[in-house]
């Protein structure tokens, strides 16, 4: 600052206040670039450190996720984030511990020790866990709930996007209607979106047929199994339409229709889940599925940590998934529809 001012050819504290942005009106708009030009010339930079010692804000945020940097699925969360980071004047330090709890009690450490203005404590897919020990009171959980105690966290909205993706099938008149699932335990989305699954067999005076709820791997093959013993059975009790608890399995599906001679969605339609990228706007036909909102949960808990955004930390905020629409649904075929 000291070199600014002599550069410049005028005082300390005129650098300090200009190069703050507290200048104002106070001081002249002639003076004011003639300090930044000094500045520019000489490649002067503020001391980060020094700043935090006096405003204590380090104007960073720690993110401690288990794998959201190594994976292509859930990556928009970071993008997000970032973003909403960015347009505050943050920076994201990203810790990726790979679900280890030693490993995060050791991130939770070492950015407490660099003084992060706030942390967000992030997970690949929604649900349940433990607060990492030592995270501090006003972290934001993001796409997972914490087990114990009151902490804002944000999580799609996974039952009402089960009702969005089974909607789609009744309205295209669609009646004998399959859940593919994940296996039984442990899985909060699993059970949210076959609730909503059941809600829409409900409203539109559909009998449940457990038969059409099968369980399987959240990938292709799991996806293929399941489907494959759906499309086994007889004829009057063989479903015309699959909704799949991932993108994954409804690619296993396609396989075991294809197989069987089967088109989509003229004899099958099929609906997804996560909109998983590269795969299902790839698939032929494209794939109807429910979006993932994760950008927009990267968002909104980097907003809540840097206090731009409110949230109750007695519930977590539920963000909507939406239906995104492509060529994999279609109306039964005619001699199924009559049933």
């Amino acid at each position: 600052m000291s070199d600014v001012a002599a550069a410049a050819g005028v005082s300390t504290a005129t650098v300090s206040m200009v190069l703050s942005g507290a200048g104002g009106d106070r001081i002249s708009a002639a003076t004011q670039a003639k300090v930044r030009e000094a500045a520019e010339a000489i490649g002067y930079a503020p001391n980060s450190v020094a700043r935090s010692l006096r405003t204590q804000r380090t104007r960073m945020i720690g993110l401690i996720s288990d794998s959201i940097a190594t994976t292509p699925f859930a990556g928009r969360m970071l993008a997000g984030a970032n973003d909403a980071a960015r347009e505050h004047g943050h920076l994201v330090v990203l810790v990726d511990t790979d679900g280890d709890p030693a490993q995060e009690r050791q991130a939770v450490e070492a950015l407490t020790g660099q003084r992060v203005d706030a942390m967000v404590y992030a997970r690949m897919w929604h649900q349940v866990v433990d607060a990492p020990a030592g995270l501090a009171e006003g972290s934001v959980f993001l796409d997972c709930r914490p087990a114990h105690g009151s902490w804002p966290a944000v999580v799609p909205d996974d039952r009402e996007g089960g009702v969005a993706a089974t909607r789609e099938l009744t309205a295209a008149g669609h009646r004998r209607i399959a859940y593919l699932d994940a296996p039984a335990g442990g899985v909060v989305a699993s059970a949210l979106r076959y609730e909503g699954y059941r809600q829409v067999l409900d409203e539109a005076g559909i009998a449940p047929d457990p038969a059409l709820h099968v369980r399987g791997e959240t990938d292709a093959g799991g996806g293929r199994a399941a489907a494959e013993e759906l499309l086994d059975l007889p004829a009057d009790r063989r479903p015309t339409a699959l909704f799949c608890f991932n993108d994954r399995m409804a690619m296993g599906a396609y396989t075991a229709a294809h197989r069987r001679g089967l088109r989509i969605p003229e004899d099958l339609s099929v609906v997804g889940y996560d909109d998983q990228q590269l795969i299902a706007a790839e698939l032929d036909p494209p794939l109807t599925t429910v979006a993932l909102p994760h950008y927009e949960m990267g968002r909104w808990a980097m907003e809540v940590a840097l206090g731009e955004r409110t949230a109750d930390p007695a519930e977590p905020h539920r963000m909507p998934c939406p239906v995104i629409r492509r060529e994999s649904v279609g109306p039964p075929p005619p001699a199924r529809a009559s049933r």
